[in-house]
């Protein structure tokens, strides 16, 4: 049987190749990376990604999953809430809060998604967008509502991935004033303009 400081080092490993993979996949794309690549940036051998992970689509679905999870909860909650003007507004600062919380994951599958159909945790997330714009948007909604779910969706993603990646340490914004923003800019695009 393991000591604990082997099966913590396990962990830990595992956490450290998540975390290194999710970062690969945001950043230089799913298709692009290799595991030898999320290896060699996380420190470890090929055979440990392996150990941990059976596959790099089994390390997407680690890396991306607790966000798809969480994502189809605040999407029930929000439906079961009626989809009133203020189950909106409450859904969009908790919906704010989860881009904060998990920017790569969500870049990952927003930006992906489309090119990564056939791996069943990418089409998760695609169903859970689908319902997203389903409860956001009407059936009968005009194109420009549609166009501006895609807008503010897609726009949040990067915004969130570019501060977090393009930018210098002290050029970041404290995550409180991006949260603020986001919550008016995604209000503007997606409440109703006499629910503003």
């Amino acid at each position: 049987m393991p000591s604990d400081p082997q099966v913590t080092s396990r962990v830990r490993a595992a956490d450290e190749l998540r975390q290194v993979a999710l970062e690969q996949f945001a950043t230089v794309g799913f298709a692009a990376s290799s595991l030898q690549q999320i290896a060699d940036h996380a420190g470890y051998s090929k055979s440990s990604v392996l150990y941990h992970y059976a596959s790099k689509e089994a390390l997407l679905e680690a890396a991306i999953g607790p966000a798809i999870d969480l994502l189809e909860r605040l999407l029930h909650d929000f439906v079961e809430a009626g989809r009133t003007l203020e189950a909106r507004r409450v859904f969009l600062t908790q919906f704010v809060d989860f881009l904060l919380g998990n920017r790569l994951a969500v870049h990952t599958f927003v930006n992906q998604g489309q090119f990564l159909r056939d791996i069943p945790v990418i089409e998760r997330a695609n169903s859970a967008i689908r319902g997203l714009a389903d409860s956001i948007c009407d059936a009968d909604a005009p194109l420009a509502e549609q166009m501006r779910f895609g807008v503010a969706l897609a726009g949040a993603t990067y915004a969130l991935v570019a501060d977090e990646t393009f930018l210098a340490d002290e050029q970041r914004r404290p995550d409180e004033d991006v949260r603020d923003a986001l919550v008016a800019v995604l209000s503007e695009l997606l409440l109703p303009a006499d629910g503003r």
